[in-house]
């Protein structure tokens, strides 16, 4: 007899809030995978971005997005939760205290998050402004005895054929000016790519068409290396996945070419990749020379203007893709 839908039991529900973007999603994978195996019967919903529902299904951790966003880093004013409470709920937006009351208003069974004054019914572990985003989170789970590894983080190979396999991809965009790396300097970088005989395409966000344009046009990239206007994930996942090297600012991108194992160098500044860089790995290179600065700066990062094309040349010509000649498709 088939079970009826109606009467049958509702699977307990973990409820995950992390409320920003591309780049904060992968860094927080190994977290929501410690999860997804220590609840393995629960639901496991994420607050998140509606338009990070491609990227949620790739981590292979999350059962459902329940839409949440706001400007910047902000915590949403609210949850458009239904139902009876969480049986468990997680913090892994920020130490508090909005994002605490958000998800305490929806009164869970249990909520695990960091420790802040302003929430003295939460006994939660420390926050250290200073440990790297992976580590973070896991050392949260940690402390609550869910064991969890910052390593687990590789997405799997994308089901998306690459629209330009074994370029060399450039992103010139991120989420602020501060971390925006000029663009004539990325032109540069280009044209020392093509010189070694790479294609160099050059991708952007939703709104980063006119960044992409002038990068277009002064490294003469024809239209068809021209990926601006946001592609959708699952062909900007396999154009990274199959690339000989992505070239960016401390962005989403960066940590997408993690995920796939791509090699990449990532430009950092004003945020020291202590806190964000990927891990010690010889696909990877984190170019910074610091002093750390304001991340919501009006203007280019001075850390960040420290770098030179030369330096970043010097550092793709050190990745395995590009010092051994490999051009053609890479296979993660």
């Amino acid at each position: 007899m088939t079970p009826d839908p109606a009467t049958a039991p509702t699977p307990p529900r973990l409820l995950v809030l992390r409320a920003l973007g591309l780049g904060d999603l992968l860094a927080g994978v190994p977290a929501l995978r410690a999860l997804r195996r220590a609840h393995p019967r629960h639901e496991l919903v994420l607050a998140a971005p509606a338009g990070l529902a491609p990227v949620a299904e790739a981590t292979g951790a999350v059962d459902r997005l329940l839409p949440a966003s706001a400007p910047g880093r902000e915590v949403p004013d609210s949850l458009d939760w239904s139902g009876p409470p969480p049986d468990i709920a997680v913090d892994l937006h920020g130490n508090g205290p909005l994002s605490h009351r958000l998800l305490t208003h929806l009164h869970p069974a249990k909520l695990l998050a960091f420790a802040h004054p302003d929430t003295p019914e939460i006994d939660g572990p420390p926050w250290y402004a200073e440990e790297h985003e992976r580590d973070r989170w896991c050392r949260l789970l940690r402390w609550y005895g869910v064991d969890a590894d910052p390593g687990d983080l590789r997405l799997p190979p994308p089901r998306t054929a690459s629209p330009a396999p074994g370029a060399a991809v450039l992103h010139p965009g991120a989420g602020s000016p501060a971390r925006c790396w000029p663009v004539k300097r990325y032109a540069a970088v280009a044209a020392g790519l093509r010189a070694r005989g790479l294609r160099v395409v050059v991708t952007g966000g939703a709104d980063e068409g006119d960044l992409v344009a002038r990068l277009a046009k002064q490294a003469d990239l024809a239209d068809t290396d021209v990926f601006g206007g946001g592609l959708p994930f699952g062909r900007l996942s396999a154009l990274v996945a199959a690339a000989s090297c992505v070239i960016s600012g401390d962005t989403g991108i960066a940590h997408l070419a993690v995920a796939h194992g791509t090699p990449s160098v990532t430009l950092f500044g004003p945020v020291a990749p202590s806190r964000w860089g990927p891990p010690p790995d010889p696909r990877h290179r984190a170019l910074w020379y610091g002093p750390e600065g304001d991340p919501h700066g009006r203007r280019p990062d001075p850390a960040l203007l420290r770098i030179t094309p030369d330096d970043v040349l010097r550092a793709a010509g050190e990745l395995p893709e590009i010092r051994s000649g490999r051009k053609g498709t890479r296979h993660p």
